[in-house]
C-alpha cells in the first residue's frame, strides 16, 4: 500500500512539475533552468528511495537568458533527490496506509450511491409511467382536478369519477398495479441492502481512518513537515461526521417513502377489486391517514431523489435547525446549514475537502525534491519525437559490492542504458550505458558520471535492452534480412565489467553532449564480452526481464512468446528444454 501510494505520488508529481524543475548546473551554480515541452519516456526510484531517475525528451532553456538556449530537443537524464521518502519513511508510511483506505472507501460510498440512484430512478419512472396516465383520462372527461383530489374523493368515499374508474380499471388493472408493487418492494430491498451492507459501514470506517489521521496531525513535530495539516484534517473530519448523519437520515427516509408506498398500494389494490366486484378479504388493511399523507407529500414529489440529487436544498424545520445550533456549544457541528444539503451534496463537500487536504502533503514534500543535475544524453529532431517514445531504455540501480551498510546513502548505484537513434552524435547503431557512482544527497557532478558507447554489428539491429542484476546488460538483437527468409535473432547478456567505462568530460552548458567525446566499442558476437544466445526467429519489443526470477520473454515475429532463463548456459537449455513456446 505503501508503494502503491509513493509510486501514485510520484506520477503526479512527474505529470504536474516536469516542465517546471529548476536544474542544477554544477559549472555556474544556478538553478535557472528547465526543460520545456518534456515527456518523460522512463523513470525509476533508487531502492534506498533517496533518487530518483528520470529519462526525459525536451528542449532545454535558460530562463534568465533565452539566446542562449538549444533549440533542438534531446533525450536527458535527470537526477533528482528523493531522501524526503527516506527520512520520513515511518511517517509516510502511516500517512499512505490512511490515505489508501480512506480512497477506496471513497469509491464505495460513491459506487454505492450510483446504485441507489439508479435503482432508484428506474423503479419511479415505471410508476409515473403508470400513474401519469390518470392526469390525461381527467382531461380527456373534461374534469379540471388533479390526481390527488381524485384519489382522496375516492378515499373519502365522496365519488368515483370515470376517470379514476376508467384508470383503476382499464390503464391500470390489478396485474399492472401488482407489478409497480413488486418493482417498488425490489427496490425497496435493494436499497436497504446497498445501505446497510456497504454504505453505512464505509463512512463509518472513513470516519474511524480520519480520526486516526487527526490524531496523527496533531503530533506536529513529526508530521507536520510531510505536510499534514491539523486544520485541514479537522475539516474533513466534520465532513465525514456530517455525511454520517446524511446516511441515517435518507435510511430512515427511505424506509418511510417505502412503507407509505407499501401502504398506497395496498389501498389501491382493495379500491381496484371493489370496482371489479371481487372479494377483498385477502387484501390487508390500508391506513388511512398514511394515504392521506402519501397523497399529499409522495404523489407527486420524491423524497428520496431530493437526497440523491446535488442541487437539491432540502427543507429542514426550525426545531431541527434550533437543536443543531445548539449541539456546537457541546462539540457539535460547526456548519449548522448542514441538514439543508442533500447526501450527495454533502459527499461531494466531503471529496473536496479530502483533496484540499491530501493536496497539502504533496504540495509540501514536492518543495523538499530537489534537482541533482541533469545530464543530456542525445540530440533528436522534431520529427523524430514520436518514433523516439518506442525506443528502447532502461534504469537500474545495482549496490556497491564494498558497502557494508544497508542504510547508506552511497551503496546504490545508478545505471542507464539506451539506444541512440542513427544519426545522432554522429552514431549508427550504437548503444549507451552510462553510471553515476556519486552520492544519492548531493548536487550531481560530472567527476562521478562516467559511460561507454557500443556499436552494433552492422548486420544486426538492437531491437530493445534492458539492465539485469549483477551489473548486466541484455540487448535483443535482430538479423537484418534483405531476402523473404525469416532472420534470426540473437540475445547478448553483457557483462558491464568487462567494459571500461570512461569518465564524462566538459563543460556544461558549452559542452552539452558530452557522449560524443567517447569512443564507440564494436561489439563481437564472438568474444568474451558476454554471453550470447541465438533465437531461431525474428523478434519484436518488448524484451521482458524479471531479475528476481532470472528469466526472460522474448516475443518472436510468429507470435510466439519465448521463455529464456538468464542464468543458465545455451547448451544446457536445449538438453533441459528450458525453453518454452506458448501462443
Amino acid at each position: 500500500m505503501e508503494q502503491f501510494f509513493r509510486q501514485a505520488f510520484l506520477q503526479n508529481y512527474i505529470h504536474t512539475n516536469i516542465n517546471k524543475i529548476p536544474i542544477n548546473v554544477e559549472s555556474s551554480g544556478k538553478n535557472n533552468y528547465q526543460l520545456q515541452d518534456a515527456s518523460v519516456s522512463k523513470v525509476s526510484l533508487s531502492r534506498n528511495l533517496q533518487k530518483l531517475v528520470l529519462l526525459c525528451y525536451g528542449k532545454l532553456i535558460d530562463t534568465e537568458n533565452l539566446s542562449h538556449n538549444c533549440e533542438t530537443a534531446g533525450l536527458h537524464c535527470l537526477y533528482l533527490d528523493t531522501s524526503i521518502f527516506f527520512n520520513r519513511k515511518n511517517e509516510l508510511h502511516q500517512v499512505s496506509q490512511q490515505a489508501s483506505s480512506i480512497q477506496d472507501l471513497v469509491e464505495v460510498v460513491r459506487a454505492s450511491i450510483s446504485l441507489v440512484s439508479k435503482q432508484w430512478s428506474s423503479t419511479m419512472n415505471l410508476f409515473h409511467e403508470k400513474f401519469s396516465a390518470l392526469p390525461n383520462l381527467i382531461a380527456a372527461h373534461g374534469a379540471e382536478s388533479s390526481s390527488e383530489d381524485e384519489f382522496l374523493s375516492l378515499l373519502f368515499g365522496t365519488r368515483t369519477s370515470p376517470a379514476l374508474h376508467q384508470f383503476l380499471a382499464s390503464s391500470l388493472g390489478e396485474a399492472g398495479l401488482k407489478r409497480i408493487a413488486k418493482a417498488v418492494d425490489s427496490a425497496g430491498r435493494e436499497i436497504r441492502g446497498v445501505v446497510s451492507e456497504h454504505l453505512q459501514p464505509a463512512v463509518e470506517i472513513i470516519s474511524f481512518r480520519l480520526a486516526e489521521l487527526r490524531g496523527l496531525a496533531r503530533w506536529r513535530s513529526r508530521f507536520q513537515i510531510i505536510g499534514l495539516d491539523e486544520k485541514l484534517v479537522d475539516g474533513v473530519t466534520e465532513s465525514i461526521g456530517m455525511l454520517v448523519v446524511q446516511v441515517e437520515r435518507f435510511s430512515r427516509v427511505a424506509a418511510t417513502v417505502l412503507y407509505l408506498f407499501q401502504n398506497f398500494f395496498t389501498w389501491v389494490l382493495k379500491c381496484v377489486k371493489i370496482l371489479l366486484n371481487e372479494p377483498t378479504d385477502q387484501v390487508p388493511a390500508a391506513n388511512s391517514e398514511l394515504v392521506v399523507i402519501f397523497l399529499k407529500f409522495l404523489l407527486d414529489k420524491d423524497p428520496i431523489k431530493q437526497l440523491l440529487e446535488a442541487d437539491e436544498r432540502i427543507e429542514c424545520d426550525m426545531d431541527s435547525a434550533r437543536h443543531v445550533e445548539q449541539l456546537v456549544v457541546f462539540g457539535g457541528f460547526t456548519d449548522t446549514q448542514f441538514l439543508e444539503r442533500s447526501l450527495v451534496k454533502q459527499f461531494n463537500q466531503l471529496e473536496d475537502s479530502l483533496k484540499e487536504a491530501f493536496l497539502m502533503p504533496f504540495t509540501t514534500i514536492s518543495s523538499q525534491i530537489h534537482c541533482q543535475g541533469l545530464l543530456p544524453l542525445y540530440p533528436v529532431t522534431s520529427s523524430d519525437t514520436f518514433s523516439l517514445t518506442c525506443t528502447p531504455t532502461s534504469i537500474s540501480f545495482y549496490k556497491d559490492e564494498d558497502s557494508q551498510h544497508e542504510e547508506s546513502s552511497h551503496n546504490w548505484t545508478d545505471y542507464v542504458c539506451f539506444k541512440i537513434p542513427d544519426g545522432s552524435l554522429n552514431e549508427r547503431n550504437c548503444i549507451g550505458v552510462i553510471k553515476d557512482s556519486g552520492n544519492c544527497c548531493t548536487a550531481l557532478s560530472m567527476s562521478s558520471l562516467s559511460g561507454f558507447l557500443l556499436h552494433m554489428p552492422d548486420e544486426y539491429e538492437c531491437v530493445d535492452l534492458s539492465l539485469y542484476k549483477d551489473n548486466q546488460v541484455v540487448l535483443l538483437l535482430s538479423e537484418r534480412s534483405h531476402s523473404d527468409s525469416p532472420g534470426r535473432s540473437w540475445m547478448v547478456m553483457l557483462q558491464t565489467q568487462n567494459l571500461s567505462f570512461t569518465p564524462l568530460s566538459g563543460t556544461f552548458p558549452t559542452n552539452i553532449y558530452s557522449l560524443q567525446k567517447l569512443v564507440a566499442l564494436d561489439l563481437q558476437l564472438d568474444t568474451d564480452y558476454g554471453k550470447v544466445r541465438s533465437i531461431p526467429h525474428t523478434v519484436s519489443t518488448p524484451l521482458a526481464v524479471s531479475a528476481s526470477r532470472g528469466v526472460v520473454c522474448v516475443f518472436s515475429s510468429r507470435r510466439h512468446a519465448l521463455v529464456y532463463i538468464l542464468d543458465e548456459d545455451e547448451d544446457e537449455d536445449e538438453d533441459g528444454d528450458e525453453v518454452s513456446d506458448m501462443e
